[in-house]
């Protein structure tokens, strides 16, 4: 099943904030995406549907398995780019910004092939 960037960052969104909070509600997306609350209200719907996430009578939003397996992976994309693009010279905010945009449309094949570069030559240097 293909997902679109936006539920990626969403789902990666939701598994950052996870790692920090006892509990994620919508608001807290909203605010850390600078989306309007009924934006958020809208992508939770659809990531609900669609089996990524589950809400709570309490508003509280939970990966489902396949949600975690998506924001995960996205994650580490997004870690590692970060770091890689850091050691090159980049400054930490472009980095990040621009880790985003790569996360999303690298092959499967091409990333693997970039961690091995990476992890080669962070641990040679």
């Amino acid at each position: 099943m293909e997902i679109h960037q936006s539920a990626e960052d969403y789902l990666e969104c939701i598994l950052r904030l996870s790692k920090t909070k006892p509990v994620v509600r919508s608001i807290d997306i909203a605010v850390d995406m600078n989306y309007s609350k009924p934006s958020i209200s809208v992508a939770m719907k659809n990531l609900r549907l669609n089996g990524y996430i589950n809400v709570d009578k309490s508003g509280f939003i939970t990966l489902t398995d396949m949600g975690k397996e998506v924001a995960e992976k996205i994650y580490e994309r997004h870690l590692l780019l970060t770091d890689w693009l850091i050691f090159l010279g980049v400054a930490p905010e472009i980095a990040a910004e621009d880790a985003c945009k790569i996360e999303h449309d690298l092959s499967p094949e091409s990333y693997e092939a970039i961690k091995n570069h990476v992890r080669e030559e962070m641990k040679n240097k």
